[in-house]
């Protein structure tokens, strides 16, 4: 393991936020982590913890020991007639898990394709798409604790996934160093189309029948039509949760705002975060360097050489207009990165 000095994260976060951090180091294993830790130990620098850079917005430079996790590989732990118990490094790129799956024959992410991010995200958020959570085939993880360096194996129970959460972004948030992440996925396919225009996109793709591959081609040619290339254009996909209020109070909406779409779930109702913010005049507004996607408002983008600091402030601006439009306040789903939210080792 290599620790540099004074490195640029322009090229490891989607949003291309360029912050400089006083060292860097990218883990490769659970020794390496170990190793590093003692070093931020060492020098008296708290570290942050980076895998794919998709879900952060950087604000200012960062006097700490930036890890990026690095940890690699894909192996089948355990099969029998109906599942496969498929364990993979947190450093894998999550869509390399889910061609892997493809590959095998195996299902239950396919609806997941093309979630930017890497594996050991996936528990941390409980990362969701077109139907699916991913708690609905998480077996365990293995993680680091920090102040120890034990390392300990976590259960479905334990890791308490909520919508785009989990122990790890509440009371666990920044105790723990996620290493590997085992899924159940399944021999026989049972396909979840339901959801948004996936049939649609299916009939027009010519495919007949819903297989596991051509769902995930599906949701790979919807994704693709609505959300912006980080490669292309800075962003970090979806920079707001969906909602989720009372059907009381969706009920008293809707009378004023009778276009209003949801989603109830018993005494709740899921509400769509783009319609609010296309319908606060948002979708497409540019300010100076940063602005909204034109065709997802739920998109914040970097045009070039905007700073963090304008992407929050964009976002504060549009919470307050759904609030005080809707009444309904908006929850960021990206986590925003300065040194006051750094770990202390």
């Amino acid at each position: 393991m290599k620790i540099q000095e004074n490195i640029s994260l322009k090229a490891y976060n989607t949003f291309g936020i360029d912050v400089m951090a006083s060292f860097f180091a990218e883990v490769e294993s659970k020794e390496d982590i170990l190793e590093a830790l003692n070093f931020a130990k060492s020098k008296m620098k708290p570290i942050l913890i980076l895998g794919g850079g998709s879900n952060v917005l950087f604000t200012e430079n960062l006097d700490a020991l930036v890890l990026k996790v690095n940890i690699l590989g894909i192996k089948e732990i355990k099969t029998n007639d109906k599942t496969v118990l498929i364990e993979a490094g947190s450093g894998v790129i999550w869509h390399e898990l889910v061609l892997y799956s493809l590959d095998k024959g195996l299902s239950g992410i396919e609806n997941l394709s093309l979630i930017p991010g890497t594996v050991g995200a996936a528990p941390m958020q409980n990362i969701g798409a077109y139907g699916v959570e991913i708690k609905a085939v998480f077996h365990s993880l293995e993680a680091i604790e920090i102040s120890t360096g034990l390392i300990k194996t976590f259960l479905p129970s334990e890791v308490r996934f909520g919508y785009r959460e989990s122990v790890f972004k509440t009371s666990l948030k920044g105790k723990y160093i996620i290493c590997k992440v085992s899924f159940n996925l399944s021999k026989i396919h049972t396909p979840n189309i339901s959801y948004g225009d996936i049939q649609t996109v299916l009939d027009q793709m010519g495919h007949t029948t819903a297989t596991a591959q051509n769902i995930s081609k599906a949701i790979i040619s919807i994704r693709q039509s609505k959300l912006p290339d980080p490669k292309e254009i800075g962003n970090a996909g979806s920079f707001f949760k969906n909602p989720v209020i009372p059907a009381s109070d969706f009920d008293n909406l809707k009378l004023k705002f009778p276009a209003l779409p949801g989603y109830p779930n018993a005494s709740q109702v899921k509400v769509p975060a783009a319609w609010l913010i296309e319908n606060t005049g948002w979708k497409g507004k540019q300010i100076g360097e940063v602005g909204v996607h034109k065709k997802q408002p739920l998109v914040l983008v970097n045009y070039g050489n905007g700073k963090g600091e304008e992407i929050l402030d964009l976002s504060h601006q549009i919470q307050m207009d759904v609030l005080s439009k809707f009444g309904i306040s908006l929850e960021r789903e990206v986590n925003v990165v300065n040194f006051e939210n750094l770990i202390n080792v």
